[in-house]
């Protein structure tokens, strides 16, 4: 399936993944998103569930194995070009993880990895989206007793 003017969205994994009160974060080195932070993550693979597509990713991209703990939300991250039509479309699984073993640094489609405190993402221009959802899984966190 073609991710640039897609006939259908994307399904994508994102991964919120915490290190006691750190946040991993990377850096695009491919569109979209190029140049950017994000959380890490990607497109899901057929046959693939959510989960298996989450710890994949991260550890593609990062080198780092995780614990998922669970679902945060999904997002539609939907891209138009100056036509109005669709150039991406996907929609977004996002789940929270826990760091389980492994040094963080940038693989495959990673320029960049940083494990970034909470109080200190604003620094990295993050979407809304992904601030939201980062949120979202502390508040998780906090339910599930992992803080």
């Amino acid at each position: 399936m073609t991710r640039m003017y897609p006939k259908q969205p994307v399904v994508g994994v994102g991964v919120i993944v915490c290190r006691d009160d750190r946040v991993l974060l990377v850096r695009r080195a491919k569109a979209p998103g190029e140049g950017n932070w994000s959380l890490p993550g990607g497109a899901q693979e057929l046959g693939e569930t959510v989960i298996e597509a989450a710890r994949r990713e991260v550890l593609e991209e990062t080198s780092v194995s995780v614990d998922v703990l669970g679902l945060v939300d999904v997002v539609d991250s939907i891209h138009a070009d100056s036509a109005g039509r669709v150039r991406y479309h996907y929609t977004l699984v996002d789940v929270v993880a826990e760091w389980r073993a492994g040094e963080a640094r940038p693989l495959d489609d990673a320029a960049a990895v940083a494990w970034v405190e909470r109080g200190r993402l604003d620094e990295h221009d993050l979407w809304l989206e992904t601030l939201r959802v980062i949120d979202l899984a502390w508040e998780m966190r906090q339910a599930l007793g992992v803080l």
